[in-house]
């Protein structure tokens, strides 16, 4: 069992690109802009070092803002965080990949970001509409690129070394496979849905032989119905342990071997998130064997479509 004391400084090593992803990540979907600079500037402060953001969330300048005054103040060192950003689906077509990156990096005022992830395996028409909808409201995807030509884009941003790794979001097992099966480089990082309600093993296990990160996002569920976090087999292990549900669901994200990202604007919020300690094993086991309900929460590997993220946003 790990020192409870540092669970929540548990690094993944990843195959390639930074050497290591801190398990406990800290992302950015938040959709006021001073709040995500005030909330992004409060994590760093409180002690995440790996931060989550796309080019989709349009929260990568204020993102950027905070990182800037932390190192500017001297608490924190750029080397030290682990930065993540996305292409967004409009720019899947290889041609757009670049400058998409660029553009990222430039409003993140970094000169290298650590992890590139291909924010899903759904192609939209290329444009500067990020959410393109025909006269029906349906999504217009884009038939003209696969997903291993954008891959391919990627592997380039690589070589040319700004770019330390790359990976996949909201993608299936077979997506995945489908990408290790013909990339030169391999993902570093998969990142998905998953929590109690969405443990993904097959995904996990897949990740594990393959020296893959399986990335989880909506750790502790979402706000709506049901609610991971309020489970009765959670709230009993929190009760029986001294921590909060949300503490719980954490540690188990990180003790099962998966890295994993929690957001919230409100600092107190933040600081609960960051206090994480190691649970027993007997309640890794529990939740493992006695939560039964299956559910997810955002449609996005199916439509290419964040559920998270407001339309028109």
């Amino acid at each position: 069992m790990r020192d409870p004391d540092n669970l929540r400084y548990t690094k993944l090593a990843l195959s390639n690109g930074s050497g290591a992803l801190p398990a406990l990540g800290f992302g950015t979907l938040i959709p006021d802009p001073i709040a995500t600079k005030h909330a992004t500037k409060a994590a760093l402060e409180t002690g995440f070092r790996a931060l989550d953001t796309a080019e989709r969330y349009r929260t990568e300048i204020e993102v950027g803002e905070a990182m800037k005054e932390v190192f500017n103040e001297g608490k924190v060192k750029r080397e030290d965080v682990f930065v993540a950003t996305k292409l967004w689906n409009t720019n899947h077509r290889p041609e757009r990949v670049k400058p998409a990156f660029e553009a990222s990096l430039k409003k993140l005022q970094l000169d290298y970001i650590d992890l590139y992830l291909i924010h899903t395996p759904f192609a939209f028409q290329p444009g500067d509409v990020q959410d393109p909808r025909d006269a029906n409201g349906n999504v217009i995807y884009d038939k003209g690129v696969k997903l291993m030509d954008t891959w391919g884009a990627l592997e380039g941003l690589v070589r040319e070394g700004k770019c330390k790794a790359i990976g996949l979001s909201d993608v299936d097992l077979e997506k995945v496979k489908e990408i290790c099966d013909t990339a030169t480089i391999k993902p570093a990082v998969v990142h998905v849905e998953s929590h109690p309600y969405l443990p993904e093993w097959e995904l996990l296990d897949y990740c594990r032989k393959n020296g893959i990160v399986m990335q989880a996002f909506a750790a502790l569920g979402h706000s709506g119905e049901p609610n991971v976090l309020a489970d009765p087999v959670i709230t009993a292990i929190a009760n029986r342990v001294g921590k909060s549900p949300a503490q719980v669901a954490l540690a188990w994200a990180i003790q099962r071997g998966t890295a994993l990202l929690t957001t919230s604007k409100t600092p107190i919020r933040i600081k609960e998130n960051y206090d994480v300690s190691t649970i027993p094993e007997a309640a890794i086991r529990e939740i493992n064997e006695g939560i039964k309900l299956r559910m997810r929460f955002n449609p996005v590997v199916k439509t290419g479509v964040p559920g998270f993220i407001p339309r028109g946003k």
